[in-house]
């Protein structure tokens, strides 16, 4: 099986197309490649296929390190643009890509930055989901002596924002760990650490579902940015902070889709026996 190794600010990727090559993967397969002493190493796994719907170039399916396949990846979807371009695959520089949940539009744009449409962001607790405990988008949970606003919205997946005073001393690992499976959340939970620096900048901390904290998560920056702007704490043009970088996030408000912008980077080529 032919891959790349990928990387959007540092959450990483393995990459492959079952487009011009067969194989079969399995939740135990890819846990052993995302090993990183043994395997290949990464957050996510990428899978592209054909697409079954002529509306679309291909369908994307996204697959956490432990296996379990989930709904959607930020960071993921310019490296799955910009894979698609240097194998290839296309050579548009506006692709349409179907997935499990939601349909997504990237567009490569100057300075190797890539544009990802990715829809308008839902409040909708349904959308979430979560369990009849919870009646509001925003609620507050008891934990080590405070009381922590979660502010919840999909990107396509499930989002949890905490906004905190500091960045740093956030305590990520103890409150992801608490929120991640808790039976509040019927589908786990990506949880955002959100300190706002002024309406058109924030600093952002993101402990994925299945993975733990990563260097980035687009999706995450997309919910912070949403939850703060719903808020009316932010205006519609935000720099996002992360430990790997930073992102670009514009969104008009509800009824227009938001937009993510940020780079893309191959890291190298390579093949494994399965």
């Amino acid at each position: 099986m032919n891959f790349s190794k990928m990387h959007g600010l540092g959450n990483d990727f393995m990459v492959i197309e079952s487009i011009k090559q067969d194989f079969i993967l399995n939740q135990s397969i890819i846990k052993k490649l995302s090993n990183r002493n043994t395997g290949i190493g990464f957050d996510q796994l990428l899978l592209i296929e054909k697409s079954n719907n002529l509306k679309f170039d291909f369908h994307y399916r996204i697959f956490n390190s432990n296996g379990n396949e989930v709904e959607q990846c930020g960071n993921g979807a310019r490296c799955v643009g910009l894979f698609l371009l240097l194998k290839g695959l296309t050579n548009k520089k506006t692709i349409s890509l179907s997935t499990n949940k939601k349909n997504i539009f990237i567009k490569f744009i100057a300075d190797n930055n890539i544009k990802v449409n990715m829809n308008e962001p839902n409040f909708k607790l349904e959308e979430i989901p979560v369990s009849k405990k919870i009646t509001s988008k925003n609620f507050c949970v008891k934990l080590l002596n405070k009381n922590l606003i979660c502010s919840l919205v999909s990107i396509g997946n499930p989002h949890c924002v905490i906004q905190v005073e500091s960045i740093n001393n956030a305590p990520v690992k103890k409150i992801g760990k608490f929120l991640e499976k808790n039976s509040i959340f019927t589908h786990g939970i990506n949880i955002g650490f959100m300190k706002i620096i002024n309406k058109n900048h924030i600093q952002l901390r993101v402990y994925e579902r299945d993975v733990g904290e990563t260097q980035s998560c687009g999706s995450g920056a997309c919910a912070a940015v949403a939850v703060g702007i719903a808020k009316n704490l932010l205006c519609d043009n935000v720099k996002v902070d992360l430990l790997g970088g930073s992102l670009i996030i514009k969104w008009k408000g509800f009824n227009y889709p938001l937009y993510m912008i940020g780079p893309a980077h191959h890291v190298y080529d390579g093949y494994i026996y399965i």
